[in-house]
């Protein structure tokens, strides 16, 4: 073997040897980079298109693209009525569906006498079972519902171990969240398959992308609601409805939340009509986004997050709260 006299002819040499190894390695490295700005300049074309370009052309007509009527269900819930608000504000009559209805009638005025439109209340508790569908199917009969809008409990949101939830009040959150939604939807529906027309919007949340300890029901809820819009879309679509998933994440409340505490608005955490202006501004473009573009930055980052990096940050703000 030859003696070498100095690095510097050593790595001359194995330079030499490896310089088509080091030209491929190259190419390599510059097609993933490329790819990876291809994604990102996509990526910011998507966000522009869903959540600005739509905004800048704000006067489309719903009441001639979808129907005069919408059916709300969830309307106890702060993002639901912000909705109605924002539907209304487009001419669009609305039928708020609660079990409790009492909180609603100062709603259902407001609506009427800022917006001029007709606001009927129906009272419908889904833990009572199937004959809570009459009030509702008397409430559409001859009117054209274009919009059936399901909003998630935000009850389902509380922090406490499976097992400590009693059958009752299990019972009471299934009922009020997937049975609800699934039979809302199943009534309104084949009136608007007939008139080939109409929007069905499911409001349920981002948690619906990775597992949430505490909060399993949550999780399960909200996936059921995103795949329940997904399948839906691929089963109607092709017949005039349009199906929307919708996954916010955080949204303030004008209240305090289920754990007592008081969420302000922020760039990041928006008032509930901010969120439903942004949100119905994304009808009839897409069929799954949170509403809200920078909910849609945190959709991509929790994506992007390995679940274990997911996990070990949930315990630690469970444990801070």
């Amino acid at each position: 073997m030859a003696a070498v006299d100095s690095f510097d002819l050593l790595y001359r040499e194995i330079a030499r040897s490896c310089n088509c190894y080091v030209e491929a390695l190259a190419l390599v490295g510059a097609l993933y980079t490329a790819r990876k700005a291809a994604i990102v300049a996509r990526d910011c074309y998507g966000l522009l298109r869903l959540h600005f370009i739509p905004r800048l052309f704000n006067n489309r007509d719903l009441v001639r693209s979808y129907g005069e009527w919408a059916v709300i269900y969830g309307s106890s819930e702060t993002v639901a009525i912000a909705y109605a608000e924002e539907l209304a504000r487009h001419g669009i009559n609305i039928i708020l569906i609660s079990p409790d209805i009492r909180t609603l009638s100062s709603t259902a005025k407001g609506l009427s006498e800022v917006y001029g439109v007709e606001a009927i209340l129906v009272e419908a508790d889904f833990c009572h079972g199937q004959s809570v569908c009459k009030p509702i199917q008397d409430a559409i009969r001859d009117k054209e519902v274009g919009f059936v809008v399901n909003s998630l409990d935000t009850s389902l949101d509380l922090s406490q171990s499976f097992t400590d939830l009693s059958e009752g009040r299990l019972w009471d959150l299934l009922n009020r969240s997937i049975t609800a939604a699934s039979l809302v939807t199943r009534l309104t529906l084949p009136g608007m398959v007939k008139r080939r027309r109409g929007a069905v919007v499911n409001i349920s949340s981002g948690a619906c992308i990775r597992p949430i300890p505490d909060k399993t029901t949550l999780a399960a809820s909200t996936a059921y609601l995103d795949q329940f819009s997904r399948a839906l879309h691929y089963e109607y679509g092709h017949r005039g409805i349009f199906v929307q998933s919708l996954v916010p994440w955080r949204v303030a409340l004008q209240g305090p939340d289920e754990g007592g505490q008081v969420v302000t608005s922020s760039w990041l955490v928006p008032s509930a009509q901010v969120y439903a202006r942004h949100a119905v501004s994304t009808l009839g473009i897409t069929h799954r986004t949170t509403g809200y573009w920078p909910h849609s930055v945190q959709l991509g980052l929790a994506h992007w997050m390995p679940e274990w990096m997911w996990m070990l940050g949930s315990h630690m703000l469970a444990t801070a709260a």
